[in-house]
């Protein structure tokens, strides 16, 4: 879609690029933005353009996710359990090829949105945000912490999502994956991730839900944020979230 407010464009080199001035907004692979009209948009600032590797493994053995990295990227990804979990997620949303090449991991993110494959993925491996703050420092969050609300986050003015780091843990341990919807070709209603100790819901919530998996009756009785849409009314969402959680349980052998 053509942006008809959009008036400049230009590409971030360094961090001083990303101060913003009335009606910019950053932009990474664009394939929301420029999907609907973005009345008040008037200039686009590209991350794509700050070189950020897809993947930085850190010295503790943090893998770095950049959020420029398009989700192509990460579900080749070489390492094996997070490309295929990646695989997972993204066909959940049912992202055609063109969209994964495009779209990015942040992006995803930022959108905020309950089906959002990212979110679903990140939060589910206790991944964590790196966001960068206007003043130059940074501040970090958990994903399932950093997604607040429908289409909500925690991002204030001026700052930036720089990157999400997943834990060392959660590259190896056994992990599994549950999603459903209405139908079989519709957008996720119910999605849950079990990593650990630990099982995350998304989609049946308008958050992202962590839950101790030993305590697993108990955590499901007390989420008060389940999600009603055209996906999925919000009683069915919570008991077919119940069943994908014991069989995710089941299958880490907890």
């Amino acid at each position: 879609m053509d942006l008809g407010t959009v008036r400049s464009f230009r590409p971030a080199r360094s961090r001083g690029d990303l101060t913003l001035s009335g009606g910019e907004v950053v932009v990474g692979g664009g394939t929301w933005l420029f999907s609907e009209p973005q009345p008040g948009t008037t200039g686009l600032v590209d991350l794509t353009t700050l070189g950020w590797a897809p993947f930085e493994p850190l010295p503790d053995g943090t893998l770095r996710i950049a959020a420029t990295c398009t989700i192509e990227q990460l579900v080749g990804a070489p390492w094996g359990g997070l490309a295929e979990l990646a695989r997972q997620a993204a066909d959940g949303l049912l992202m055609s090829f063109k969209v994964q090449r495009t779209a990015t991991v942040g992006g995803n993110v930022c959108l905020a949105l309950p089906a959002g494959a990212m979110t679903s993925l990140l939060a589910g491996l206790g991944a964590e945000a790196v966001v960068w703050t206007p003043d130059g420092g940074e501040r970090r969050e958990p994903v399932a912490a950093f997604v607040r609300d429908v289409r909500v986050t925690s991002l204030r003015p001026g700052e930036v999502l720089r990157a999400i780091d997943v834990p060392p843990s959660s590259l190896t341990a056994p992990a599994a994956f549950r999603r459903t919807s209405l139908s079989p070709l519709g957008r996720s209603a119910v999605v849950v991730v079990g990593s650990g100790r630990t099982v995350t819901v998304t989609a049946s919530t308008t958050r992202p839900v962590v839950l101790d998996a030993d305590d697993l009756d108990a955590g499901l009785a007390a989420v008060d944020c389940w999600y009603d849409d055209a996906h999925g009314a919000a009683d069915w969402r919570a008991a077919v979230t119940g069943l994908l959680a014991r069989e995710v349980v089941s299958e880490l052998g907890r």
